[in-house]
């Protein structure tokens, strides 16, 4: 009796957490990871992600989201996005973004060393048309005074992007 009453719990408490991640995020519409191979974004390969579009009436929010361990160098990240609409119309957007606090502290969620930081990109943004669309994202770090841009990024481990609709 008791091994049923510990089995019961077990299982309502599985339940009530799968139920609890579920339901925190009902607006997300896109949400997707790519991995970097040995934490480094080369200047030479966009992150790329594909998305369809069916809503051309809600607005969405959109987000660039980094995540970047105590290698990364910088307190401050460049990028450039290219959005690519079904018609082949693109958007191409210049991007700075703020990662570290004055003291270096990294300004991303997260307990352990690696800090997740979500960027916004677009916001309150309407699909104008529906179909395929793709966002690409290079890297566009340089050192200072420099001429030529960082060729391998180190410490960035994951690029995401993400949309969710505006209630």
């Amino acid at each position: 009796m008791e091994i049923e009453i510990k089995r019961n719990k077990a299982v309502f408490l599985v339940l009530a957490m799968l139920l609890a991640f579920t339901s925190c995020d009902s607006n997300r519409v896109y949400d997707q990871y790519t991995a970097l191979e040995n934490n480094t974004w080369s200047f030479e390969n966009p992150i790329e992600f594909e998305f369809q579009v069916a809503d051309t009436l809600s607005r969405n929010n959109l987000y660039i989201n980094i995540r970047n361990n105590n290698d990364y160098a910088y307190s401050n990240l460049f990028l450039i996005t290219h959005l690519n609409f079904p018609d082949g119309k693109k958007i191409v957007d210049t991007l700075e973004y703020e990662m570290a606090d004055k003291q270096g502290r990294f300004l991303g969620t997260g307990l352990s060393e690696v800090k997740e930081s979500k960027l916004f990109y677009k916001e309150r943004s309407i699909f104008p048309m529906s179909g395929d669309y793709k966002v690409s994202i290079h890297q566009a770090m340089r050192k200072n005074g420099a001429v030529e841009g960082i060729e391998s990024l180190e410490g960035i481990t994951d690029v995401g992007f993400r949309i969710e609709k505006v209630e």
